[in-house]
């Protein structure tokens, strides 16, 4: 094994390294099989990653479970990693987001279903409740669109904040992007929000 490989299994050497910095090394070696460093990855990460899932989803029965799938995804995927398009904390951070949103609207998705066939038992709904979920799901679906236009660094912190409700010295430290960096880059974002959705702030 070469020394950059080794360097994170030596006791105290990564001591005074930055953790963006000991993250990347540490996925490369779990992108090459190595199980000692996916070890350190889940030590380093875990708490982080369960409390984003638990502000999404509240319950810390499903939060655990999903910051475990979260985790094993981070061990089948660290070869898709690419530090040139960010931080390893922020490639993280968008895998357990993205999986606490897909869980939500799964169970939004069988909540629905079963919502569908009460009324269907009952007789049709109401037009002005189905009228205002069809509103609701156009409404989000503006948001998705508008929020894709956002540049990654934006993207990212609009997401951790709004939706991780993350203070902006949190995602600062998440995204290892100085604090000021994501205050300007926040307000940039909520702009482009704004004018996408046609809206006043």
């Amino acid at each position: 094994m070469d020394e950059e490989a080794a360097a994170p299994h030596r006791d105290g050497e990564e001591a005074g390294t930055p953790l963006s910095q000991r993250l990347t090394k540490l996925l490369r070696l779990v992108a090459r099989g190595d199980e000692e460093a996916f070890g350190q990855v889940y030590d380093l990460v875990s708490p982080t990653v369960y409390g984003l899932v638990r502000r999404v989803l509240r319950d810390p029965a499903q939060s655990e479970e999903v910051a475990q799938e979260v985790l094993v995804e981070v061990w089948r995927s660290a070869c898709r990693y690419d530090e040139r398009r960010g931080s390893p904390q922020a490639w993280v951070m968008t895998l357990a987001h993205r999986r606490a949103v897909d869980r939500v609207r799964s169970e939004q998705a069988g909540f629905g279903r079963e919502q569908h066939a009460a009324a269907a038992a009952e007789g049709s709904r109401p037009y002005d409740e189905v009228s205002e979920e069809v509103t609701d799901r156009m409404e989000r679906e503006r948001v998705r669109r508008c929020l894709e236009t956002l540049t990654e660094l934006q993207g990212q912190s609009v997401r951790l904040a709004f939706y991780g409700g993350y203070t902006y010295r949190e995602v600062s430290r998440l995204l290892s992007t100085p604090l000021g960096t994501v205050k300007t880059r926040m307000r940039d974002g909520l702009i482009r929000l704004r004018d996408c959705l046609g809206v006043d702030w």
